[in-house]
């Protein structure tokens, strides 16, 4: 088995859309507003998420009008010409109305990097097989070599579960999620007709990608879904944490897996409004710099009582090949109100992906979770980027295994829904019952924060 994970950022994983991020001070969205205005002719008039039914921003209205007004989270997304944008640069500041201003940013679904840096489109036409074979024989090491020499405890899949829920004590829990709300943001989720395993629970959709329905075509949504929300497959086999949650799905990648953040930002807002304790959000960029807009929307998260959590990103290899340079936790999850998730093995070993903590402020890993091999439900037909042969084994219709810090992400978040039920947790009483449950692991901090999440018994 390999820790290799299965999708790729494509290269151009900082690509921007032309348009800005404006981050208004506290109780200042109206002031900077009008600043926008009348400094660099932004419409009053542009589309905001609290004039529509729990936040859900049209987000057809978002591309039309170039931007939209996202009020509980404290942000704008706008279009500026050079002479606009840089009369909004000359006013922003921490003492202002506008805090900052930053370019918009595409972000994509983390459930892999392709740690020789080919392309993303070559790796999908079939060069996985070739990739994954060269990977193995690099590694040197059978699966009977490898316990040979290893002593620490491997968990495993067997018929009752996976190793993930084994090694974060969820089969011991007496929690189901029950009563709790829990928001994935991803690529939406197989609805049409909804995946067997979830037929009869809650679910309430809604997508912010303009031309696609919630229904997902590209595997990644689902699987998180899986993970973080499921039961049992259809041979009882269990792969899900929170059972009995409430599902909230809000598509903010596209069927390709990825997405601007003003329909990340649409997604986020309406979670909140929905009252969802728990905000999951698979998906991320290599910026190693935090984003002010982030960080600002977090910190207004946590103090509305949601809690989001980000995968830490699957590029680690992407620095020097001898690892004197590994890359670090990418956007959104280098933020400090945001919870970054790291990916251990089923030895609790690191994935050689997981992105390690950055230098700058807040862009810590804070927590890891299983993320290699995780077997979890997926739309059926398979994808087209998803390949049943995918770690040398064959998966039934609907079920597959994928690694990344994507995998390891709803891990966190479904546990953060039996924490939420067990002591009404949320907001950032939430985030420090998670860290300080957490199993300290013989890794570094800097690569898994607290250590193993693990669930309230």
């Amino acid at each position: 088995m390999t820790d290799k994970p299965t999708f790729s950022i494509p290269d151009g994983a900082q690509e921007t859309t032309g348009r800005h991020i404006v981050t208004f001070r506290d109780e200042s969205e109206s002031e900077g507003m009008s600043l926008l205005s009348t400094k660099c002719g932004v419409s009053k008039m542009l589309p905001n998420a609290a004039d529509y039914s729990k936040s859900a921003l049209d987000i057809d209205e978002i591309e039309n009008a170039g931007g939209a007004m996202f009020p509980m989270l404290g942000v704008a997304v706008v279009t500026l010409e050079d002479d606009a944008l840089d009369n909004a640069m000359s006013v922003a500041g921490s003492d202002g109305a506008i805090m900052d201003v930053e370019p918009e940013r595409i972000y994509y679904a983390l459930s892999e990097d392709d740690d020789l840096n080919e392309s993303y489109l070559r790796y999908l036409n079939g060069y996985r097989d070739g990739v994954n074979a060269f990977y193995d024989h690099a590694v040197g090491f059978a699966d009977e070599d490898v316990e040979k020499i290893e002593v620490a405890i491997a968990f495993e899949d067997d018929m009752q579960s996976t190793w993930g829920l084994k090694a974060t004590q969820v089969l011991a829990s007496r929690y189901t999620g029950k009563g709790i709300k829990v928001a994935v943001l991803d690529t939406g989720m197989d609805v049409d007709p909804v995946h067997p395993d979830f037929r009869g629970r809650s679910i309430t959709q809604k997508s912010f990608i303009s031309g696609e329905t919630v229904q997902d075509n590209n595997g990644h949504g689902t699987h998180c879904i899986g993970t973080a929300c499921g039961r049992k497959d259809l041979n009882g086999r269990r792969y899900g944490v929170a059972g009995d949650a409430e599902i909230f799905v809000g598509k903010v990648l596209s069927n390709a897996g990825s997405g601007r953040s003003a329909g990340i930002f649409a997604g986020m807002e309406w979670a909140i409004n929905n009252g969802c304790q728990v905000i999951s959000m698979s998906l991320g960029n290599r910026v190693p710099t935090p984003s002010t807009a982030y960080e600002a929307i977090g910190r207004r998260a946590l103090l509305n009582g949601s809690l989001i959590i980000a995968a830490a990103g699957n590029h680690r290899m992407i620095g020097n090949s001898d690892g004197s340079f590994p890359g670090t936790v990418g956007q959104p999850a280098n933020s400090s109100s945001i919870m970054a998730v790291a990916a251990v093995n089923n030895r609790l070993g690191l994935a050689s992906f997981s992105c390690k903590s950055g230098a700058s402020s807040g862009s810590s890993v804070d927590i890891a979770a299983p993320g290699v091999n995780i077997y979890s439900s997926v739309p059926d037909p398979f994808p087209s980027n998803i390949q049943p042969s995918d770690f040398g084994r064959s998966w039934p219709p609907r079920y597959h295994a994928i690694s990344g810090t994507s995998m390891a992400t709803p891990h966190v978040s479904g546990i953060a829904a039996l924490y939420s039920e067990a002591y009404q947790a949320c907001g950032a009483q939430l985030w420090q019952l998670l860290v300080s449950q957490a199993s300290p692991l013989n890794l570094p901090t800097a690569d898994v924060g607290s250590g193993l999440v693990q669930a309230p018994v």
